[in-house]
């Protein structure tokens, strides 16, 4: 599976808001979007005309593909599998996002972005449900159990991020034990829960047509 690995800060400027894809740096006087930076690209000025429906509903789905650095095909399998469970897609889509490992680690402050929590996870740092996991992907469910392994490495990368991230609050829908470097799915997040940045009707809607 391929990966983006250019600039973050260039995805951020294409779609006009942060996706807070470089942790602490997006918090900082010198993001691009807080110094007012437009668009990459040396026309942007000639391209700017009205959008259509279609472009509007294209860029709220790639703000919600790139927010959690994932590729269009992976991203679509994802959106399959909403479609296919009873219930709300766009909601269903969300929490299908929110309970990924990786960004399940983001969450705890194992990581200091979903990019770094893709990568705690793939170095095989993390264990689910005593269980070593190394595949960022996991959609985990209510009750499963996260933690950093015993090793030294491992609990002096998490204890970094959550030094880093100590401002950051804990989402409701999962307890942490700093301590013991461990978190745990309490429940599915509602949508309110998550705030998305992005209308999840309009990402249905494109790949309905």
């Amino acid at each position: 599976m391929g990966r983006y690995t250019g600039p973050a800060c260039r995805l951020c400027r294409r779609e006009g808001m942060k996706l807070f894809l470089k942790g602490a740096r997006c918090y900082m006087a010198k993001c691009a979007i807080d110094q007012g930076h437009g668009a990459p690209g040396m026309h942007v000025a000639r391209r700017a005309r009205k959008m259509s429906e279609y472009g509007r509903q294209l860029r709220e789905k790639q703000k919600l593909r790139r927010q959690f650095g994932m590729q269009e095909v992976q991203f679509k399998r994802f959106f399959r599998e909403a479609l296919r469970r009873e219930g709300v897609t766009g909601e269903l889509l969300l929490q299908m996002l929110e309970l990924r490992l990786d960004n399940m680690i983001y969450r705890l402050g194992f990581a200091s972005s979903r990019r770094a929590a893709r990568q705690f996870v793939l170095h095989r740092h993390i264990l689910v449900n005593g269980r070593l996991a190394n595949v960022p992907s996991i959609v985990l469910k209510m009750g499963d159990v996260v933690e950093v392994r015993s090793q030294a490495r491992s609990r002096d990368l998490a204890t970094r991020a959550l030094e880093a991230a100590s401002t950051q609050q804990t989402p409701g829908w999962v307890s942490l034990d700093k301590k013991a470097f461990r978190g745990e799915v309490l429940a599915v997040p509602t949508r309110e829960q998550i705030a998305p940045i992005v209308n999840e009707q309009a990402v249905v809607e494109l790949y309905s047509r």
